[in-house]
């Protein structure tokens, strides 16, 4: 064999290592790729993030705030401590997406976020549309008003006769107001932020709430009280209790409604107690 033979036989011997190598390299790099950008399957859930204690906005992650989709700012409350806790049952991420109140139920139908989780009552017309689960805390309606009112004082519908009163709208809390004998029933208003807005500048003499929220609000501003009715509105128990929205036919339900069972009632008044206290001031 010539000397130039042995040596073109030697060079391709290296190439051919050379080039297994990188094969097996690259197969390396590209297994590890692949590893390292598998998503965890996530759980997208809609909230206003404006209804505290439930769910507000804030500025950082204290207190096990979770951010917000798509945005700098981050979303607490009783509401996104449920939904944490669904997520990890479910073995999903939780993604918090901020929706208004009127496009929770659309954005979910649309496959935008997959729970809603916003304290919604689980009312027979909403239930025509979207599945719901057991309820996750159940409260009463009062009516926030200003502490040193005339209303301040009452002790049934009857003495709010004649009064400016509004509440959130498409929701019971607005329809009940029609309970009140003579009253003055305002248009409709986007969120509780607005209503804490009207109320302290005399635009209205009052608004619907659940109690958490009516508790919120006077915790936030000290000219602010609710009124506890002796004789108060009648109501469903659905309309005073919340639940998780879901899309008809949602397979989750069930294993949320085991999540959901295991947490007690005193449980759940313990984490309504500690979102009340972990409120921004300025919510």
């Amino acid at each position: 064999m010539s000397k130039k033979l042995k040596l073109l036989i030697t060079a391709l011997f290296a190439i051919m290592v050379l080039a297994a190598c990188g094969t097996s390299e690259e197969e390396g790099n590209t297994a590890s790729s692949s590893d390292s950008t598998e998503e965890k399957e996530v759980l997208k859930v809609g909230l206003e993030a404006a209804y505290p204690p439930f769910n507000w906005t804030q500025q950082d992650d204290s207190n096990g705030a979770v951010k917000i989709q798509g945005s700098e700012e981050y979303a607490g409350g009783y509401d996104v401590e449920i939904a944490k806790r669904v997520a990890d049952a479910l073995g999903k991420e939780l993604v918090i997406v901020k929706t208004e109140w009127d496009g929770l139920l659309p954005a979910l139908e649309s496959n935008v976020i997959d729970a809603i989780i916003a304290g919604m009552s689980p009312t027979p017309e909403r239930a025509e549309v979207i599945d719901f689960t057991e309820n996750y805390y159940t409260s009463n309606f009062v009516i926030v008003t200003k502490a040193d009112s005339k209303y301040a004082e009452a002790k049934s519908l009857d003495d709010f006769a004649g009064a400016k009163i509004t509440s959130q709208l498409n929701t019971t809390n607005y329809a009940v107001i029609d309970q009140i004998p003579n009253v003055q029933k305002e248009t409709a208003m986007e969120s509780f932020s607005h209503m804490r807005v009207a109320l302290e500048s005399g635009v209205i003499d009052g608004y619907v709430a659940e109690r958490p929220e009516a508790v919120s609000s006077t915790a936030a501003n000290e000219n602010f009280t609710f009124v506890e009715l002796e004789e108060g509105f009648e109501v469903d128990p659905a309309d005073v209790s919340v639940a998780i929205g879901l899309r008809k036919g949602d397979e989750s339900l069930a294993k949320i409604n085991e999540v959901l069972a295991g947490i007690s009632e005193e449980e759940r008044q313990e984490i309504m107690d500690q979102a009340i206290a972990n409120q921004p001031a300025a919510q």
